[in-house]
């Protein structure tokens, strides 16, 4: 697995040049959250949309 650092190298690069500050910071905060949920999931800690549902309705 790449580090952090040549992850955001990575999403840096794949960003067009006349990209602003931020869209390109914008990019990273959407990476990391992907990240997280990913690894969220992974673990066990999602709920279902039924819960979901509850939970809003309260």
């Amino acid at each position: 697995m790449p580090s952090a650092k040549e992850q955001i190298a990575k999403i840096i690069q794949e960003q067009p040049d006349d990209s602003s500050y931020d869209e390109v910071l914008r990019e990273l905060a959407f990476a990391r959250m992907i990240e997280r949920g990913l690894g969220d999931s992974q673990a066990n800690r999602t709920i279902g949309n039924d819960e979901m549902k509850h939970r809003i309705k309260i």
